[in-house]
C-alpha cells in the first residue's frame, strides 16, 4: 500500500484569533489597559475616601498582565518554536 505524498494533516491551520495580527491587537489592548489600571491605581491611592476600592484597578492590573504575557509567550514560542519553520503560516 503506497503513502499518500499529500496527506490531510500536513499542515496546521490556526483559527483566526490565534494569528500573529491578533495576538499583537490583544497585547496593544492589554498595554493600554494596564497603563489604565496604573492610573486608576494612583487616583485610588491619593484620595482617602478610595483607598477601599483600589482593588479594582489592581485587579485589572493583574488580569491584563496575565494575558500580556500569554499572549508574549505564544508568540515567542511560535516564533523559535522547535519547529518553526513549519509553524509559520
Amino acid at each position: 500500500m503506497r503513502l499518500d505524498p499529500q496527506p490531510l494533516f500536513r499542515k496546521v491551520i490556526r483559527p483566526w484569533y490565534d494569528g500573529n495580527t491578533a495576538c499583537w491587537i490583544v497585547i496593544a489592548v492589554a498595554v493600554s489597559v494596564v497603563l489604565f489600571s496604573l492610573s486608576g491605581l494612583s487616583v485610588a491611592r491619593s484620595d482617602p475616601f478610595f483607598h477601599r476600592h483600589a482593588w479594582v484597578p489592581v485587579t485589572l492590573l493583574i488580569l491584563s498582565l496575565f494575558v500580556l504575557v500569554a499572549m508574549a509567550g505564544r508568540l515567542i514560542k511560535r516564533r523559535y518554536g522547535r519547529n518553526s519553520q513549519l509553524n509559520e503560516p
